[in-house]
């Protein structure tokens, strides 16, 4: 069991750490953020603040940590620039050039002439012309070249007028420099940036066509994040070294694309506490506070990023200010970090009125998911469900009452933004809420999911009901009816 994090404990990375006091910030300040958020009703992960190259807060609820490589959402577009801004450094392409350059037999069978036209600065500034977002979860669903499949997104306007949001610009500059390095973007940002920062366990997804999403897509541990803020933060500079060209710095992060623009080239340039920040969805955040020398990194799983933002403002930025900093501050913020990393047990409000037996299967009803059987094994105080599929089966065992850790691949990406997650660390727990009814609850402590599962019991029968804590689509199954393939002498 991972220990409770403080202030001043010692880290396995290579960010130095320090108390709050020691660079100004005031300690009861962020304690007060971390108690607004939680009293919200929002579920915050993990909130990493850094000044002046020191660490003063790495504060996680368990069982999530700053070094578990975690998917990023679009905060992986602000990576995506750097490649582009290096790339462009070294002459290998220019802002002005068009995509019929690097494409053009599919720019030939594109749906409007005019994506053609789309240049790479478009690209960069969201500016495509296209009239919606094409985000990370349609693509991971598409089979075929995405590359083609950006030729077909209608236009709705000339490229280089209109702002509209979409991962598809993303891809595509992955998809050129790839074109014009002879590499993919993560193996050119390997040597150039993420070794030099001293990145460890990253990765980074694949399309069809052997192009790293742009948009999305590369697991990276927090720490790793927050560093990509402090590169910026301080011009482009790591170490000493000039790993990324301050002029392309300042460029990416400063609005760029006509008045009322608030996005650079794939950073927002407006938030929070009138800073820039690279941001992914369900509350993924890398942010520069340029004025108070300070970076921060925020991981949760809510509805949107901004809904963090007015808590930052508030509490952070007056921690920033350090009114109130020094040791009674630092005492103060490392109780509630204590507090914040407790493991939460989930406990069974009730007793099943008979103890299952060891086995049980469940022939289920036609259903979307293709599941076939359901199984449950009990053994002591773990209990294992598995799904039977034509293809095979896969499984997942839960501590009754107590929390276990382990792998799964059980089936559900239109339930986790497209993604498959296949042997995904989880850790799980089952417990009675009533009866005649079991839950089960297993958590992904490299994403920002958490499922849960009913099952009810009826006699012979049973009901499974599925559902996750945050998605971009559907948040539940259609639930899932099945009878008991043998008779055992007890049921619940």
């Amino acid at each position: 069991m991972p220990q409770p994090i403080t202030v001043d404990q010692p880290a396995a990375h290579d960010l130095p750490r320090g108390l709050p006091s020691s660079v100004g910030i005031d300690g009861f300040e962020v304690a007060a953020f971390l108690e607004a958020v939680q009293q919200a009703g929002l579920e915050l992960h993990g909130v990493m603040l850094e000044r002046d190259g020191v660490l003063v807060v790495d504060a996680w609820r368990w069982p999530y940590d700053s070094l578990t490589p975690r998917v990023t959402h679009s905060i992986t577009k602000s990576f995506t620039a750097c490649a582009i801004g290096l790339a462009i450094d070294e002459g290998l392409l220019r802002l002005d050039d068009p995509l019929a350059k690097f494409f053009p037999q599919a720019a030939t069978g594109a749906t409007d002439p005019r994506a053609a036209q789309i240049t790479v600065e478009h690209l960069l500034t969201m500016r495509t012309g296209h009239g919606g977002n094409t985000s990370g979860s349609i693509w991971r669903g598409i089979d075929g070249s995405w590359v083609e499949e950006f030729f077909r997104i209608p236009l709705t306007s000339a490229p280089g007028t209109d702002f509209v949001y979409t991962s598809a610009a993303s891809y595509m500059l992955s998809a050129v420099l790839t074109q014009v390095a002879g590499v993919t973007l993560h193996d050119y940002l390997k040597p150039r940036l993420l070794e030099p920062l001293g990145f460890e366990a990253q990765h980074w997804d694949i399309s069809p066509e052997g192009i790293s999403p742009g948009g999305n897509g590369l697991t990276a541990r927090p720490v790793d994040v927050l560093k990509l803020a402090m590169l910026h933060r301080d011009g482009g500079r790591w170490n000493g070294e000039q790993v990324l060209p301050q002029a392309w710095v300042e460029a990416a992060t400063r609005a760029q694309g006509g008045e009322g623009s608030r996005y650079g080239y794939h950073w927002w340039t407006d938030r929070p506490a009138n800073g820039y920040s690279a941001v992914g969805v369900f509350a993924q955040m890398a942010a520069v506070i340029p004025g108070e020398r300070a970076t921060l990194a925020v991981f949760g799983a809510m509805e949107k990023s901004a809904q963090v933002t007015p808590f930052i403002d508030r509490h952070l930025s007056a921690a920033l200010r350090g009114e109130q900093a020094g040791a009674a501050g630092d005492e103060r913020l490392r109780e509630e970090l204590q507090r914040f990393a407790e493991e939460q047990p989930l406990r069974s409000l009730a007793r099943p009125t008979q103890p299952l037996p060891a086995r049980m299967s469940f022939a289920l009803e036609a259903n979307p998911y293709g599941i076939e059987t359901l199984n449950l094994l009990q053994a002591g105080e773990r209990l294992v469900m598995e799904w039977v599929e034509a293809t095979g089966s896969e499984r997942i065992e839960a501590g009754i009452d107590h929390w276990v850790a382990g792998t799964s691949s059980l089936p559900g990406a239109q339930l986790h933004h497209g993604y498959a997650l296949r042997d995904a660390p989880v850790v799980a727990t089952a417990r009675w809420v009533a009866a005649d009814r079991l839950e089960l609850e297993w958590v992904y402590p490299r994403s920002a999911f958490r499922d849960r599962v009913y099952l009810s019991f009826a006699g012979e029968r049973v009901c499974l009901e599925r559902s996750v804590n945050i998605n971009s689509g559907i948040r539940a199954w259609e639930p899932l009816y099945g009878m008991s393939t043998h008779n055992p002498t007890r049921h619940v």
